[in-house]
């Protein structure tokens, strides 16, 4: 990694980077010059993750917690702009699902997919606004144009709908709206506002039902997420790209969305599935 790639001199802060398409994305910006605030809800794989960028010789924090805390979105925030002295990339990955049919989905079931999608995200948004509001002005006064990026991420269950997962589907079609109203609202400021909404990619998500590593730990509670494996074969399948997706060919989406080459690109959704289009 090195200072001198497109985007040095930017601060980032990603939610849920401490493994899967956030740690790629970490590690992506991270080598294009970006100064990067790390978080997961394990403090460990936050911790590790900033170890492996600075090895590479990139800046980086962890700023560990859970994103549905009330108060995440300000320390998160605030994290970014006391240690590296402002904030120019947003990107909202934290999530995982819980699946279901609709008469077998508790209201809890349902609400907590909207809390780690939704509320989330829409809390360290508004974290950002007063301190970007003020930036905007300053950079006014000073004769600079400088953008600034949002990076949202969706999923083909929010674009398309998927069956079995009413929540997450809900949660990550809201995503978009907030997309779209933001990019309204703040390209005042010289922000552009995105989405990703990705396909099958290769995440703890996407492992083989069962798989150890497809167990995903909230609030003490073991949640089983993965796919079983004869739909995973079927969804490869209708991939005409033929394959799942890596995490760092998912980052590589998210970050044109950050890049300068999408300086005139707001309020727009990017599919990333492979050219599937379920």
């Amino acid at each position: 990694m090195h200072g001198a790639g497109s985007l040095a001199g930017k601060v980032a802060i990603i939610s849920g980077s401490g493994r899967g398409i956030g740690r790629a994305v970490a590690f992506r910006l991270a080598s294009e010059g970006a100064a990067v605030v790390v978080n997961d809800l394990d403090p460990a794989c936050a911790a590790e993750t900033v170890t492996a960028i600075e090895a590479a010789r990139g800046r980086a924090i962890a700023c560990a917690g859970d994103v549905t805390d009330g108060d995440f979105g300000e320390r998160f925030v605030a994290a970014a702009i006391e240690t590296f002295g402002g904030l120019d990339i947003i990107v909202n990955n934290a999530g995982y699902t819980r699946d279901g049919v609709i008469h077998k989905q508790s209201d809890e079931q349902f609400q907590v997919m909207l809390d780690v999608h939704v509320t989330a995200p829409f809390r360290i948004l508004r974290a950002a606004a007063e301190p970007w509001r003020a930036m905007a002005r300053k950079d006014a006064a000073e004769k600079r144009e400088v953008i600034r990026k949002v990076v949202n991420i969706s999923s083909m269950a929010g674009t398309h709908g998927n069956a079995g997962q009413v929540n997450y589907s809900a949660a990550k079609a809201a995503i978009v709206g907030m997309t779209k109203t933001l990019a309204k609202e703040w390209g005042r400021l010289k922000v552009c506002v995105n989405c990703v909404a990705f396909g099958l990619i290769e995440t703890r998500l996407t492992r083989p039902s069962g798989d150890p590593e497809a167990t995903i730990i909230i609030d003490g509670r073991e949640i089983r997420a993965g796919v079983p494996a004869a739909l995973l074969d079927t969804l490869k399948a209708v991939v005409p790209l033929g394959r799942a997706g890596t995490p760092e060919e998912a980052a590589g989406s998210v970050y044109f969305f950050c890049s300068p080459d999408s300086d005139y690109v707001s309020g727009e959704v990017l599919v990333v599935g492979g050219g599937a289009s379920l």
